[in-house]
């Protein structure tokens, strides 16, 4: 099993990680068939920084991130989001912590297609039974560039737009950590930068903390580290990372 020692680099050891993984293992099937995608991962995600996760195909990144972000279930270790330990958590629990304290944006974008724009930001909020915070609200939507779209359907926006009310919907709630499964997956050059500069800004401007997994090395390159699984374990990571240094890395692993 991987016991590389990640995460630590340049972190304030008074400073409790936003999230935490220790010896997590995640096996899919059984048998000749059992894959194992995470085997004894340990890794602190930084509070207020923008971490990407990146892999080879089938490295094991996105089981990480789902099993973070209570997505996922895992055979052995621990999850923590910030003192919760997950795997004390029921299901109904986990729901709540997921509505409560995380915030998502998808590839898929994951816009509910009969709801207005503002709709599906204030959704969550809506089905915990909380107030939105109006002056907020209005700061986010302006700075995303939305507050002429509030009233739009999904299906009358572009994709860049669709994504950028997904990124507000995660925003909105001022949740402990924003987890993205390749959140500019769908996207053109010019909506994937407007999408990761909206995610940097979330960490420099509201101490935001922020967790994507992207393939892309242009992505990787807006955060402050990158960690790179292979076969199920952590194998590198890079702090503030240039595009040139993702790609070399990568090609290391995949060579």
């Amino acid at each position: 099993m991987g016991r590389h020692s990640f995460g630590a680099g340049g972190v304030d050891k008074l400073v409790a990680p936003a999230a935490r993984a220790v010896n997590v293992v995640k096996s899919y099937g059984s048998g000749e068939t059992k894959v194992t995608a995470l085997d004894g991962v340990s890794y602190d995600f930084p509070r207020n920084e923008f971490t990407a996760i990146m892999g080879p195909s089938g490295s094991g990144k996105s089981t990480l991130m789902h099993t973070m972000a209570g997505l996922d279930s895992f055979d052995a270790g621990s999850v923590h989001i910030g003192d919760t330990d997950l795997a004390g958590l029921s299901e109904k629990e986990l729901t709540h912590l997921r509505r409560d304290r995380l915030g998502f944006i998808f590839q898929s974008f994951n816009l509910v297609p009969t709801l207005t724009a503002a709709e599906n930001i204030t959704l969550p909020a809506n089905i915990a039974g909380r107030d939105v915070d109006e002056e907020w609200y209005e700061e986010i939507t302006e700075r995303l560039g939305l507050a002429k779209r509030l009233n739009h359907r999904p299906s009358e926006l572009s994709g860049g737009q669709q994504q950028r009310v997904a990124c507000a919907r995660a925003l909105v709630s001022r949740p402990e950590i924003i987890f993205g499964d390749e959140p500019t997956g769908n996207l053109d050059s010019n909506s994937s930068r407007e999408v990761l500069e909206i995610l940097r800004m979330a960490v420099d401007r509201d101490d935001q903390t922020v967790v994507i997994v992207t393939h892309d090395a242009r992505a990787a390159s807006y955060a402050d580290r990158v960690v790179f699984l292979a076969d199920g374990n952590i194998v590198d990571e890079l702090l503030n990372p240039t595009i040139e240094r993702v790609l070399a890395t990568m090609n290391g692993i995949e060579g």
